[in-house]
């Protein structure tokens, strides 16, 4: 209901977009196959019942609405004006509607022109918003839907029978936009957003709206790019506070490394390592592909979630099917339930003689009395405490007229006879029926079409719960403010930090560190090194020389006066007199921890694989700042190298522990100092049994 003459609204322009009252149609008409056309009819066929004014000057009626010949003869303001007009016009229709008091607006143009002097277009039209506090939808995009709201301001088909439901879906691909809309998988959705250019309007604000409407129960996001980032990562954090699950697909990765050349930091973390970072901080679940995406969101969907147990259990009619079910299991990492004796005692007894009581099951003999075999087998394992959820992976395709209810049947009363997360899982989309997958989800019972995309879905569910089961995190210890400000002073002066220097910056943020002292000359590098004690280390600190080890110019081990002549002489005659000697660190697994500014995010954290070999191997993960040694240990423990930590052919376990506690230290220097400069390499971190330490630093202030 509109507000009485005089009355202000007081819902945002945002809300007077997506939940609007009356609309303003500008290029409405009546002729066939036009946008102008099509935008009317998605009004009509999502039973918009708010006020409609077709704008046109060519109709005196469209669609029995009285049509107008300029927006500014509308005769209210409206809550949203949906722009069907090309380029060349979208700027006045823009200005007018803006005149009128249109509080948003929805374009579909692209917004471009040829290059010119002065503002392009689209900045043209962001003015014009802010100058009026309008959203604005697009450009480039196809609209949005709200499904409840009998919404439809797009100017595209969408179908007849769009479901309102638990799903918003956000997208930066307007194709995407429609191909979910057109799901033939029933999903019900609260809002779809194909938000486009985002000129004005971001996609963290469509977000944030979508989780105040306590509809909206799970969130998919289809992204190119963040706009805000602050403002997305509110977004996620209320999310997380609501318990609403997050899916994102991310397009459009590039190696960002060629921008970061300077530090392996950067080349390792690369565009995506962001993403990575902000997700994992959030909870949020990063899908491979649309097919993964809407089979999670229809698991998702069920108001089952995972409440207890470690593992998948799952029961199959085919012994090759449930093998490769094991075998793409094991790829994915996905925990497959260890479940107990007395379980598989139960199922052993119901089981067709010659059958192995396993999980996964293969529960398909002689196929006599194989429904009760189904049902009982699944019921000892929903009462197994090591289950989480249950899958019953069979092919749903259509065994003759009419519907073969047996396998319908035992998916329905495993449904109704149990609590725990339940889905049938079928191999091969092209094979499922559709009559029969229509009937099964009829019931709430979610059906996941394909083997990868289904166990992709189903760690999702698993990694959810144990996302939410964290401990709260603690934050790590501050610096003392003195120490914080000189090194912020420091990385303010053009003057690059050498490799000491960035030991010592190392050591006040509490990195443990190895002794070291600096010579330009053999003598002064024999009384470093009697001063620290022999084994020791010589690296060239040429200022040229961003990678020692890339340049031969490290000598480990070294374990006198002679030879440690031959090294300086052979480092300064080649590199030049300038080099630093160095304790040498106990024994232990070459690390590498380091920090990365990311353009959109800000500083991450990462830990790695180090040596010379850290860019071969790539193998490493990325926090968001600050991380406590528990969120550090989580990093850690991602790792391919994790296994080699915990001791290989009989080497002592390495101290994890202090790893990830300097890990948490980086944290705090990435927070504080993180604005002031685009990469810092600890490469290597020696981890031994009795610590850690940081034996080289490379700190690359921010390019102006």
């Amino acid at each position: 209901m509109s507000p009485g003459p005089g009355e202000r609204d007081p819902r945002t322009s945002l809300e007077r977009m997506l939940e609007a009252r009356s609309v303003a149609v500008v290029g409405a008409s009546v002729k066939t196959g036009s946008l102008g056309r099509q935008m009317m009819a998605e009004l009509r066929r999502g039973g918009f019942d708010g006020a409609v004014y077709p704008v046109n000057p060519g109709y005196d009626e469209v669609d029995g609405y009285r049509c107008y010949p300029s927006v500014l003869e509308v005769p209210e303001p409206v809550d949203l004006a949906i722009l069907g007009v090309a380029n060349a016009r979208i700027e006045s229709a823009m200005a007018d509607a803006a005149q009128l008091g249109a509080r948003s607006v929805v374009t579909f143009s692209s917004l471009y022109e040829e290059p010119s002097d002065g503002p392009s277009l689209a900045e043209r039209v962001a003015a014009i918003a802010a100058a009026h506090g309008m959203a604005v939808c697009g450009g480039n995009g196809m609209g949005f839907v709200n499904v409840p709201g009998r919404l439809r301001a797009t100017g595209f088909a969408t179908p007849d029978d769009l479901r309102s439901g638990p799903v918003t879906f956000l997208s930066h691909s307007g194709s995407a936009f429609a191909a979910l809309a057109f799901n033939d998988r029933g999903i019900g959705f609260d809002l779809l957003v194909s938000s486009g250019r985002e000129v004005v309007t971001s996609m963290d604000e469509y977000l944030r709206f979508a989780l105040e409407r306590e509809s909206t129960r799970v969130v998919a996001l289809l992204l190119e790019t963040v706009r805000n980032p602050d403002g997305f990562r509110a977004g996620l954090a209320r999310a997380a506070e609501r318990d609403v699950p997050v899916l994102a697909l991310t397009v459009g990765r590039t190696d960002a490394s060629k921008a970061m050349v300077t530090a392996h930091s950067g080349a390792l973390a690369g565009e995506h390592g962001a993403y990575e970072a902000v997700f994992d901080a959030y909870g949020v679940h990063e899908v491979r592909s649309l097919e993964e995406m809407v089979d999670a969101i229809e698991l998702f969907s069920s108001p089952r979630r995972v409440r207890s147990g470690r593992g998948i259990a799952s029961i199959h009619d085919s012994g090759g099917e449930r093998a490769l079910f094991v075998d793409l299991a094991t790829d994915l990492d996905l925990p497959i339930a260890s479940v107990s004796d007395a379980t598989l005692g139960r199922i052993a007894a119901t089981l067709d003689p010659g059958l192995e009581a396993a999980n996964p099951l293969d529960a398909w003999g002689t196929g006599i009395d194989a429904d009760r075999i189904f049902r009982e087998s699944f019921a000892a394992f929903h009462d197994d405490d090591d289950v989480a959820a249950m899958a019953f992976v069979v092919d749903l395709t259509r065994q003759g007229e009419p519907y073969d209810e047996g396998y319908l049947q035992i998916a329905r009363d495993v449904w109704a006879s149990t609590t725990k997360p339940f889905c049938v899982l079928s191999n091969l989309s092209a094979a499922v029926d559709r009559g029969e997958a229509r009937m099964l989800r009829e019931e709430g019972i979610p059906v996941l079409e394909g083997t990868t995309s289904g166990l992709r879905s189903l760690k999702h569910l698993l990694d959810d719960a144990t996302w939410r089961g964290r401990p709260i995190a603690t934050r790590p210890r501050s610096v003392p403010d003195g120490v914080r400000s000189s090194w912020r002073s420091r990385l303010g002066m053009p003057a690059p930090l050498e490799e000491l220097e960035g030991l010592r910056l190392l050591a006040d943020y509490g990195v443990p560190t190895v002794a070291v002292r600096s010579a330009v000359s053999a003598t002064a590098a024999t009384e470093a090194a009697e001063d620290l004690g022999y084994p020791v280390a010589l690296k060239t600190a040429s200022p040229g020389v961003a990678h020692k080890s890339d340049a031969d110019g490290v000598r480990l081990g070294i374990t006198g006066v002679a030879e440690l002549s031959l090294a300086y002489e052979d480092l300064a005659a080649r590199l030049g007199p300038a080099v630093t000697v160095a304790a040498m660190a106990s024994p232990g697994v070459e690390m590498h921890i380091g920090i990365v500014r990311d353009a959109t995010f800000g500083p991450l954290v990462l830990v790695a694989a180090g040596g010379v070999l850290v860019e071969v191997l790539h193998d490493r993960a990325l926090g968001l700042p600050p991380l406590d040694d528990a969120a550090a240990l989580r990093l850690i423990d991602r790792l391919k190298i994790r296994p080699i930590l915990d001791g290989v052919r009989g080497a002592a376990p390495s101290d994890v522990a202090a790893l990830a506690h300097a890990v948490s230290r980086m944290s705090v220097l990435a927070e504080d100092l993180g604005d002031l400069v685009d990469a810092i390499d600890v490469n290597p971190v020696i981890v031994s049994p009795i610590g850690c330490v940081a034996v080289d630093a490379l700190v690359v202030p921010r390019r102006a």
